[in-house]
């Protein structure tokens, strides 16, 4: 059995025991599925060898205790540290996203490069980012919730702003024509962007999961980059074509996709550090500690 403080999840996590039953709850950290297993099966398996230290401790606790002994990952009482962290990462993609959709407003004309672009281009990428830590953490299923999670948030927000569009406004009301005009121009911005966000979040968490798997955990870096890459040309060609598309000649338009996808790619590579540091946090503060 592997002992090791280093180890992480890569293949498998324990989510938790049901009670009275003797099974543990396991999810296969490249696909997300979640099987359950009996502890007498579990102890000494390939699965055990693939756990961090608290989790294999717990289970053995659960195991010689006849599955009596109350450990932190019960199904009603699971690790709320690691959760807490879930909670967090999907609060940030949700405010990454609505910023960046808001703030497509706001034109940034860029003197050095002659280039206009949104404020929101700079802190998009930072979604991939989240993504692959919920995918690394957590596993694809979970990734995938929350990138639902968020593209569902967002049209419930778009519903709403269109509604408030509607409501009569106070006649002589200057800021009225105003909140319009930006109500309409983030409405256009978040439907082109859920179209595009979904679709090259759900590639990139795929890539990252697939690269994962195929290198063993290993090579950070790789996945974290190959699979943004890919990601940001997809979403870059989504966004402005629908956002764009017979507003403008496709020279232009194919000009301002080049434009996101470069900057978009230099991003990409700046996640990487914070790539490597989340991790180490994660495994040093929520992995290998103990809850109360």
């Amino acid at each position: 059995m592997a002992n090791s403080v280093e180890i992480e999840n890569d293949k498998y996590k324990l989510l938790g025991f049901e009670r009275n039953k003797k099974l543990a709850i396991i999810m296969v950290m490249t696909t997300g599925k979640v099987i359950k297993v009996k502890l007498n099966e579990l102890v000494g398996s390939e699965i055990v060898d693939n756990l961090n230290k608290v989790e294999i401790k717990d289970i053995y606790r659960k195991f010689y205790s006849g599955g009596s002994a109350v450990t932190a990952y019960e199904v009603s009482d699971r690790h709320e540290r690691s959760w807490m962290a879930y909670v967090v990462l999907n609060l940030m993609l949700f405010g990454l996203y609505i910023f960046t959709n808001v703030a497509a407003a706001k034109l940034v004309h860029i003197e050095l490069f002659d280039i206009v672009v949104t404020p929101g281009l700079f802190l998009y990428p930072l979604t991939f980012l989240i993504v692959d830590l919920l995918n690394e953490f957590y596993g694809l299923r979970l990734a995938r919730k929350a990138i639902l999670l968020a593209f569902v948030s967002n049209a419930f927000i778009l519903a709403l702003l269109s509604f408030t569009n509607w409501l009569p406004g106070l006649t002589g009301w200057k800021l009225d024509a105003h909140y319009g005009e930006v109500v309409t121009h983030v409405s256009a911005a978040l439907i082109a962007s859920s179209v595009s966000f979904l679709f090259s979040e759900y590639v990139n968490s795929y890539l990252l999961s697939k690269i994962k798997r195929l290198t063993n955990s290993r090579f950070l870096f790789l996945r974290v980059f190959v699979s943004t890459f890919f990601a940001v040309i997809l979403d870059s060609f989504i966004f402005c074509f629908i956002a764009f598309y017979g507003k403008m000649g496709n020279a232009e338009l194919l000009s301002i996709i080049y434009v996101q996808i470069a900057i978009k790619i230099c991003f990409a590579l700046f996640n990487i550090l914070p790539a490597y540091g989340a991790r180490s946090l994660f495994k040093r503060y929520i992995t290998n500690v103990q809850p109360a």
